[in-house]
């Protein structure tokens, strides 16, 4: 399969990456607006560098592209890959707007073009594993899933002011894998945030700590915690808690090693932030990617699951502005 990247920032690199190395395709060409970074990685991977994306669109020897461009390009590249006759692979989310998403997937469902977005989160090795240790009832019926989130520190202020709010950017991703955990839609999400790290990130419209609340329709109940400051690194933990047991996943770490004085027990600090915690997640999800399409297979997270979390953040912000719980549509 080969492969045309759009975008060649931080997301896009990974993914060319694990592209350039797998054994069932190829990093055909990459564009981006930054000539430097296209060079760099177009050198690494043997890729040839396209002047444009419609380049790479128009090239028919192309089979899928890698939209890894600024969100609010996502629906726009999508609606012409699609076109195009390519298989698509999108960093999440397709768009900030629920109603823009929706017109973009009627277009994919009209080409029948294989889409699949980058919610990363559920290749992880040790999330995947849970979700599958739960569907096979090794702790009963799911009752309570809790999601820790929290970054290292804050993003620049220039960067918070274009991502959509906190709910969008940083806790879509946990929006999604309440779903995945939960196995039910939530019908009903209750928001608390505050702005306790940066107050220009208050200033900028935003917040940078939240607790959103999940109920589902028999009652299942999904809780968030996202913070955009964690002193001692990239804190990701999962706990579900089911009618026969519990099931947990907890932070990573560069070693296993331990040291013990009289101070007590002292461990590596977790890892620093997303792109070494989920580089195994990554490589995974571009597996199932080109597997899916090759097999022909219905591709998971779907264009679908992309509007459903979205449609869950744009809840907890209807919930934070109103002071009430909010169901969901």
């Amino acid at each position: 399969m080969r492969f045309g990247l759009l975008g060649a920032g931080r997301i896009g690199q990974i993914h060319g990456r694990s592209v350039a190395a797998h054994k069932s395709a190829s990093l055909a060409a990459i564009t981006d607006v930054d000539a430097k970074a296209v060079a760099a990685l177009a050198q690494e991977t043997g890729a040839s560098v396209a002047k444009s994306a419609a380049d790479i669109l128009a090239d028919k020897s192309i089979d899928a592209v890698l939209i890894c461009t600024p969100t609010d390009t996502h629906a726009d590249l999508i609606e012409q890959a699609a076109k195009a006759g390519k298989a698509v692979f999108c960093e999440k989310p397709v768009d900030l707007s629920a109603d823009r998403v929706r017109a973009c997937l009627k277009v994919v469902a009209e080409t029948k073009a294989p889409l699949m977005i980058g919610f990363n989160r559920r290749f992880d090795p040790s999330f995947a594993s849970l979700q599958q240790r739960l569907r096979a009832g090794e702790v009963g019926s799911p009752e309570i899933v809790t999601i820790l989130s929290r970054d290292p520190a804050p993003p620049p202020v220039s960067y918070i002011a274009r991502s959509g709010g906190m709910f969008r950017d940083m806790m879509i991703h946990d929006l999604d894998m309440a779903r995945f955990l939960l196995g039910e839609e939530p019908v009903e999400v209750s928001a608390l945030a505050s702005c306790l790290v940066d107050p220009e990130i208050g200033k900028a419209g935003d917040i940078d700590t939240a607790v959103v609340t999940l109920r589902t329709a028999r009652g299942k109940l999904a809780q968030i915690s996202n913070s955009r400051r964690a002193t001692y690194g990239y804190d990701q933990r999962i706990e579900v808690h089911g009618s026969g047991g519990m099931l947990r996943a907890q932070n990573m770490f560069p070693t296993t090693v331990e040291r013990a004085d009289s101070r007590g027990f002292a461990t590596d600090p977790v890892m620093h932030f997303f792109l070494e915690r989920y580089l195994p997640a990554y490589r995974a999800e571009i597996d199932a990617f080109i597997a899916g399409v090759t097999a022909g297979k219905p591709l998971n997270p779907s264009g679908e699951d992309g509007l459903k979390a979205l449609l869950l953040a744009d809840a907890a912000e209807a919930s934070l502005k109103s002071g009430k719980s909010v169901k969901v549509a």
